[in-house]
C-alpha cells in the first residue's frame, strides 16, 4: 500500500457546466452528482488539504501557488460567460502553500506563491473547490500547471507535494483538473445535442477510464505517451496530470478505482474519477522511463535522457551528466570498464546551481556552522541516481558503496538511517569512514561501483 500522505486522489472536469448548468443536459446533470458522491468520499476520507493540480491555470515560468488566506471574487468563464457569474470565497492552507514552494525550490523548480486579492482563479479550480468541498471545511491550496514543463518536472512537482505534507505532519486529497479528449467544439452546440467530439476520443477514453477503474494510475501515467501517438488531438496537457497525481499519491498501480461518471462537455470527454490507496490492485507495469527526485534546470526536450556527452578526449565508456553536480577536477561522473561502472565520488551539491541542501558544514571564512546531514545525504543518493541513469542502470544495480564523512560521531546514526530507507533492499556492500575534510564544505560523500547495462 501507498506510503504516501495523500489518502485519496480525483481526476475532474475542469468546464463550468456541471455547476451552473447542470440541469441543461442529462450528462451534465450526471456529472453534478458525480461530484457530489466525490464530495462525500472526500468528506469521510481524513484529508487536512484538498491540493488543487489545474490545466487551466498554464503558468508560464515556474509553478505558482495560490497562498492567499481568503480568495474572494466572482469568476466568469471567458468562454462560457453566457452561463452566468461564479461568486466565491475559499479558506486557503497558507502554511502548506509555502511549504509547497519551498520544498519545490529545493528540488530544483522554479516556484512561487500569489497572494493578492482579486488574482484570477482560474474556472476549472472554481468549479473543482465549489462542487467538492463547497463549505470550505478542508482548507485548500492550488498549483498551476506549467505549460513547458516535461514529465520529469511534472513529476518532481508531484513528489515535492507529497514531501511537504509529511513535513507538516498532515493528510492530504489531490485533485487533478482536466478533461480526457481535451477537444471542444469551436461553434456553439445546443445542450441537448452535447457529445464527445469523435468516435475514436471516446473510445480513447473509455480505455483509459477503465485502466483508472481498475486503480492503474501509473500504468497510464506511463503509457501516456503511447496513447498520446495515438490519439488524433496532441497535447501533452492532457496527460501531465496524470504524471502528476502519480507522483503525489505514489508511482504504483495499487489503488480502488472508482468512476464516478463520465459524460461530454462541450465535445471534450469529462469524467469524475475516484483513487484510494489499496493493499489490492492490478501488478505494477515494470518502471521503464525516468523516474527523478529533484529537477535539474533543463528539460532536455530533444534527447531521451539527461545525459551529455563526455569531452572528446575522455576514455572509452566515460559518462558525464548535466543532471549531476559538476566535477570540481579533471575526472568524469562515471566509466564503464567490462560489466562494472565506477562512479567518481558524489556529495550532496545541486545540479547547475552548486548550493548544499541542509547548508556547508564552514562559512567562506572557514568557521564552523550548523548544517543538515538527512539533507545532504538525500542529495546525494539523488546525485548517485542522476549518474546511474546517465549511465543506463538504476539503485538496484549498486555493488559497492565507499561512504565519508567529516563528522562520524555527529553524523552517522542519521546517515545511516536515511541510506537504510533507499538501499535496504539493494543488497550492496558498504564501508563508512571518517575524513578530516572533503573538497568543498559538504558532510559526506559516496564513491560507488555498480553493474553495468548489458550493451
Amino acid at each position: 500500500m501507498s506510503t504516501s500522505p495523500f489518502v485519496r486522489g480525483y481526476v475532474v472536469p475542469g468546464l463550468p457546466h456541471p455547476l451552473l448548468a447542470a440541469e441543461k443536459n442529462a450528462g451534465w446533470m450526471r456529472l453534478r452528482k458525480a461530484f457530489e458522491a466525490a464530495r462525500d468520499d472526500l468528506q469521510a476520507s481524513g484529508a487536512e488539504v484538498l491540493l488543487i493540480y489545474s490545466t487551466m491555470w498554464p503558468s508560464v515560468i515556474g509553478h505558482q501557488v495560490q497562498a492567499r488566506p481568503e480568495p474572494e471574487w466572482v469568476h466568469v468563464d471567458e468562454l462560457f460567460h453566457d452561463l452566468g457569474s461564479i461568486p466565491y470565497r475559499f479558506r486557503m492552507d497558507t502554511e502548506f502553500a509555502q511549504g509547497f514552494v519551498e520544498t519545490a525550490r529545493a528540488r530544483g523548480l522554479e516556484a512561487r506563491t500569489v497572494d493578492y486579492h482579486g488574482f484570477p482563479i482560474d474556472t476549472g479550480s472554481v468549479v473543482a473547490l465549489k462542487l467538492l468541498n463547497p463549505d470550505n471545511a478542508i482548507p485548500a491550496c492550488i498549483v498551476s500547471s506549467n505549460v513547458y514543463a516535461d514529465r520529469a518536472e511534472t513529476i518532481v512537482l508531484g513528489k515535492a507535494a507529497a514531501e511537504t505534507l509529511e513535513r507538516q505532519g498532515k493528510r492530504g486529497a489531490a485533485v487533478a483538473v482536466m478533461t480526457f479528449s481535451n477537444r471542444l467544439f469551436s461553434d456553439w452546440v445546443a445542450p441537448q445535442d452535447d457529445r464527445i467530439h469523435s468516435g475514436k476520443d471516446d473510445e480513447w477514453n473509455r480505455k483509459i477510464l477503465e485502466f483508472l477503474a481498475l486503480g492503474r494510475l501509473e500504468d497510464v501515467a506511463q503509457l501516456s505517451r503511447e496513447i498520446q501517438r495515438q490519439i488524433r488531438v496532441r497535447k501533452v496537457v492532457s496527460f501531465k496530470p496524470m504524471w502528476w497525481l502519480s507522483a503525489a499519491l505514489g508511482q504504483h498501480n495499487r489503488y480502488a478505482g472508482r468512476v464516478y461518471d463520465y459524460a461530454p462537455i462541450h465535445g471534450a470527454g469529462a469524467a469524475v474519477v475516484g483513487l484510494a490507496p489499496s493493499r489490492n490492485g492490478v501488478g505494477d507495469k515494470e518502471y521503464d522511463e525516468e523516474n527523478v527526485e529533484v529537477y535539474h534546470g533543463e528539460r532536455h526536450v530533444l534527447e531521451e535522457t539527461g545525459e551529455v556527452e563526455a569531452p572528446a578526449e575522455a576514455a572509452p565508456g566515460s559518462v558525464q551528466t548535466s543532471a549531476a553536480p559538476k566535477p570540481v577536477g579533471a575526472y568524469v561522473h562515471a566509466r564503464r570498464v567490462g560489466d562494472l561502472l565506477f562512479l567518481a565520488g558524489i556529495g550532496p551539491r545541486m545540479p547547475v546551481s552548486d548550493e548544499i541542501p541542509g547548508g556547508p558544514i564552514r562559512d567562506a571564512d572557514g568557521n564552523p556552522r550548523d548544517y543538515d546531514v538527512e539533507a545532504q545525504t538525500r542529495q546525494v543518493v539523488r546525485n548517485v541516481e542522476a549518474v546511474l541513469h546517465a549511465s543506463g542502470a538504476t539503485l538496484a544495480d549498486i555493488i559497492d558503496v565507499s561512504v565519508f564523512l567529516v563528522d562520524m560521531d555527529r553524523d552517522f546514526q542519521t546517515f545511516n538511517r536515511v541510506y537504510r530507507e533507499y538501499f535496504e533492499s539493494v543488497g550492496a556492500t558498504r564501508t563508512t569512514v571518517a575524513v578530516d575534510a572533503l573538497p568543498t564544505p559538504i558532510a559526506v560523500e559516496f564513491k560507488v561501483i555498480a553493474r553495468a547495462p548489458r550493451s
